[in-house]
């Protein structure tokens, strides 16, 4: 967790931010909004809302990823909140999200409130989209990501999940279906593809989260193998597979995983990464 809170303040230092003409209080101070200029209140537009990893802001995130910088080309409204800091010496900037991630020094905060918090609000200056409200998120970002879904499966259409994890502990289905897409390197230390436990609480597997999701989605369990992705820009050719569950699912709901092979906790995204993201995610939208 140290090294991976060295990485992103070496990345935010280096790379400017893109500015987003407006800006939005949702009760933890001002948050930049990116609206297209393409945007136009007749008409409904979809939201994303990017959640970042342990340590990170919404502004590292961001400049990672670089949703902001294709807004207008695929016409959404896009937020990156920042999560609490923690009451520690370095007071990083967390989710309390599971019981493995990351809520280290026992906040009692409800990051599950504020997100929704955050989709109402947005509902309530733009016209958006409700069948098209999104969750991204990396590590501890994809762990709020689930739990967030899971939350409020009324509102969110579909989440994608980098090098997260969904809970361990059993529980009912959601009340609503929700797509899901999990994204996860096999050779991940920080969390680890084939689950592992963080402080002795245990998280699952990139593929057990996807068939848990595919269970609670009512999807049949036998999952398909799809085309191979470019995802990552040091591994050479199309490395990531693609496993996905969408027979007999409820409408609204279906479940896929992108194992990138040889991938690591912060993949060097490819170009198209983030295109790809947003493409697979207006492709699910809540029915």
């Amino acid at each position: 967790m140290k090294k991976l809170a060295l990485l992103f303040t070496f990345i935010a230092l280096l790379v400017p931010l893109h500015l987003a003409a407006q800006s939005i209080d949702f009760g933890r101070g001002e948050l930049p909004v990116t609206v297209p200029e393409t945007y136009s209140a007749a008409f409904p537009t979809p939201l994303i809302i990017l959640l970042h990893g342990y340590s990170s802001s919404g502004r590292g995130q961001d400049i990672y990823l670089g949703f902001s910088r294709i807004a207008e080309r695929y016409n959404f409204i896009f937020v990156a909140p920042d999560g609490t800091q923690e009451a520690s010496d370095r007071q990083n900037r967390f989710w309390n999200a599971t019981e493995a991630c990351c809520n280290f020094f026992d906040s009692e905060v409800d990051d599950t409130a504020y997100i929704i918090g955050i989709i109402n609000r947005m509902k309530e200056e733009y016209n958006v989209d409700p069948n098209r409200v999104y969750l991204v998120g990396h590590s501890n970002g994809g762990f709020m990501s689930f739990q967030a879904a899971y939350n409020h499966s009324d509102s969110i259409a579909a989440l994608v999940s980098l090098a997260g994890a969904t809970h361990q502990e059993t529980r009912d289905a959601p009340e609503n279906p929700v797509h899901v897409l999990q994204i996860h390197g096999t050779n991940d230390s920080t969390i680890e593809y084939e689950g592992g436990n963080i402080q002795g609480n245990e998280y699952p597997s990139a593929e057990d989260t996807v068939i848990q999701w595919a269970n609670y989605n009512g999807c049949s369990p036998m999952g398909a193998e799809r085309e191979l992705r470019d995802l990552e820009t040091n591994l050479e050719g199309h490395e990531s597979s693609v496993l996905l569950f969408e027979i007999d699912c409820d409408p609204g709901g279906s479940s896929e995983l992108w194992t990138i092979q040889d991938g690591s906790h912060i993949p060097a995204v490819s170009e198209s990464f983030s295109s790809q993201v947003v493409e697979w995610l207006y492709a699910h939208p809540k029915r």
